[in-house]
């Protein structure tokens, strides 16, 4: 039962999502609209950081479109575009669209309510004592009318990853990249192509899923992969239902896998493990990840990290350090940048700027939230720089953008402009007003 105290809390929240609910709908319109409105855009006059082989325009022109990127160039070539509505950026930093992280977006809204928490699949039962589902995919719970997607948009973030959360089996289950435009429609279709991954916990977050020993979590994944290569049929304690086998079958050849693992050793035993099984791995956490980096390089395996982790919060994150990131970039490992914090996403760019003042070059860290993780997830080739023929999400800044001090004052995703307003700046204006009477 609940006490008094997290009734009080839940009923709090409840009243202040019932309170923006109008605010939600209204955003949702205007989106909707914005989507009619897209016109070409030159943006004029900007430092444009390409986060491409061109590098950094100290004063460049931008042109979009048809939502795409049409031309960069220099300012000094006079750049024509007869008809585009023209912004003047006036030096101002213009980047690509900033990554969210992997992340809750668009599927928790209030996560003491579990009613509008949808990224955990959870039946209340020992792992071993019941079947595994990697064909769980939290696509489908997708919602881009959250009250959340403005506010983190107006940070400067144009996509993130959906991330299932592990809940009764160390296969967590599937997940997509996704635009934060807010627009309308069937959820699958705004699956960003070729992002699909499967996201696996391991370590010693995942012991109680595999009896109390992380050395059981391989051998009951191994029993796994037997049961998606078997031809034949499989026992009644088998732990992959019919659909799971064919879903993980499918990851076993190249198949993007997130494996979440803090500890050295266990990042050694994640590289040795997707080459056995002919896996795509991708390495979520990596406190430790810089004792093992030549071995990350070797494999060709990216890392997904909070640079802010330094404290040895638990056993597996006894090496933590701050120049983690600046560690693996310099032995060749690809690095990518995420809180693991939906309601905290847009300080992914704190992230960023910690890992710079700790050793990684300032281009290189941009990089971690823009080109790479596009890299990563398989978006390389259309978003996360810009470049011509790249998806036109971009925003404009106030000042660094790696400077908490700076602010996105504009941004556009697949060349839409967004008006910059959310449920906080609403209550802003409100009580700011209310103050002024």
């Amino acid at each position: 039962m609940r006490t008094y105290a997290s009734r009080k809390m839940l009923l709090s929240a409840l009243a202040l999502l019932v309170a923006t609910a109008a605010w939600g709908q209204d955003s949702a319109h205007r989106a909707s609209d914005d989507a009619v409105k897209t016109a070409d855009v030159l943006i004029r006059g900007a430092k444009v950081y390409t986060v491409s082989g061109r590098g950094t325009l100290e004063q460049g022109d931008v042109l979009v479109r048809g939502g795409k990127i049409a031309a960069v160039a220099a300012s000094t070539e006079n750049l024509q575009a007869p008809g585009a509505s023209v912004v003047e950026a006036k030096g101002r930093a213009l980047t690509p669209g900033i990554f969210a992280g992997l992340s809750h977006i668009g599927l928790e809204e209030i996560s003491a309510e579990s009613s509008t928490v949808d990224a955990t699949l959870d039946f209340k039962a020992p792992a071993w004592d019941q079947k595994w589902r990697p064909e769980f995919d939290v696509t489908p719970a997708f919602n881009p009318r959250s009250t959340l997607i403005p506010v983190v948009r107006n940070e400067g973030l144009t996509w993130t990853v959906l991330e299932p959360a592990s809940g009764d089996s160390i296969i967590a289950g599937q997940g997509v990249a996704v635009t934060l435009d807010g627009t309308l429609g069937v959820a699958s279709r705004a699956a960003l192509e070729g992002s699909r991954s499967l996201f696996v916990q391991l370590g010693s977050a995942a012991e109680s899923h595999s009896g109390g020993s992380r050395a059981a979590a391989y051998m009951l994944l191994d029993q796994a992969i037997g049961e998606a290569r078997s031809q034949g049929a499989i026992g009644q304690d088998a732990l992959l239902h019919p659909a799971g086998r064919a879903v993980l079958a499918r990851y076993l050849s190249g198949g993007r896998v997130v494996f979440a693992v803090e500890r050295a050793a266990d990042i050694l035993e994640v590289i040795a493990f997707a080459e056995r099984n002919h896996i795509k791995a991708v390495v979520s956490g990596g406190s430790e990840a810089w004792l093992v980096a030549p071995a990350l390089a070797r494999a060709h395996v990216p890392v997904i990290l909070n640079v802010l982790q330094d404290l040895p919060t638990d056993l597996d994150r006894l090496s933590s350090r701050l120049d983690n990131a600046a560690r693996l970039q310099r032995a060749g490992v690809m690095i990518a940048f995420s809180t693991g914090e939906s309601h905290k996403a847009g300080t992914v760019r704190q992230l960023a700027g910690n890992a710079a003042a700790h050793g990684l070059a300032w281009d290189a860290a941009l990089a971690a939230i823009t080109a790479n993780p596009a890299d990563i997830f398989g978006l390389g080739a259309t978003r996360g720089r810009i470049e011509k023929g790249q998806a036109a999400d971009l925003v404009l800044w106030s000042g660094d953008p790696l400077e908490v001090t700076s602010a996105a004052d504009q941004v556009w995703i697949d060349g839409r402009a967004f008006d910059m307003r959310s449920r906080q700046t609403e209550l802003l204006h409100r009580y700011r007003g209310a103050k002024a009477r």
